[in-house]
C-alpha cells in the first residue's frame, strides 16, 4: 500500500492533443474543443483543486488558455497515457 503524505495538492495544467470524439467545452470561449483531422490541435486540461481537494476539470483551447493568462501555470508537456514495451 502507498505511503500517506500530508502534501496539499494544487491546481495544475497539462497540454494534450485533441482526440477524435472530444466533447469538452472551453472555459474561456464556451466553444467545443473539437478534433480536426487535417490540423493537429492542442488543448489544455486542468485539474482544479480547492482548499487542497480536487474540485473539477477544466478544458481550454491552447490559445484561450494563453489569452486567459495561464490561470493554473504553464502547462506540462504532453505525456503518453499508455506505455507499451516489446516483450
Amino acid at each position: 500500500m502507498g505511503k500517506k503524505t500530508n502534501a496539499t495538492l494544487g491546481s495544475r495544467a497539462v497540454l494534450r492533443t485533441i482526440e477524435a470524439g472530444s466533447s469538452a467545452m472551453c472555459v474561456t470561449c464556451d466553444e467545443q474543443v473539437k478534433f480536426r483531422a487535417k490540423v493537429k490541435m492542442h488543448q489544455v486540461v486542468c485539474n482544479v483543486y480547492v482548499s487542497g481537494k480536487w474540485d473539477r476539470v477544466e478544458h481550454y483551447h491552447l490559445e484561450c488558455y494563453e489569452q486567459a493568462g495561464q490561470p493554473y501555470g504553464a502547462p506540462a508537456a504532453n505525456v503518453p497515457t499508455r506505455v507499451t514495451t516489446a516483450a
